[in-house]
């Protein structure tokens, strides 16, 4: 029985943390996406880091930058754009 309450434990903590954990670009509307940024990217008139200090609408966690920053995302032009 230990073992199934572990077990049991172990699933609702996984499916809390798969909840709580958001996704990249937030409130994405459907459609295309932006060809310089992988993971997807919404094209739209603005997309913003998470938690940063943009007005959004639109808002991503880390994404890879594969051509132009058309969005602003990253800073430091490493490649890593919300880091």
């Amino acid at each position: 029985m230990k073992y199934v309450v572990t077990l049991g434990s172990a699933a609702v903590a996984a499916f809390a943390f798969a909840i709580a954990t958001p996704t990249v670009a937030t409130a994405q509307p459907s459609g295309n996406c932006h060809e310089s940024y992988t993971p997807c990217v919404p094209i739209v008139s603005d997309v913003d880091c998470e938690g940063g200090s943009g007005n959004g609408p639109y808002y991503t966690g880390r994404v890879q930058v594969i051509g132009p920053d058309e969005y602003g995302l990253d800073r430091d032009g490493d490649g890593i754009a919300c880091e």
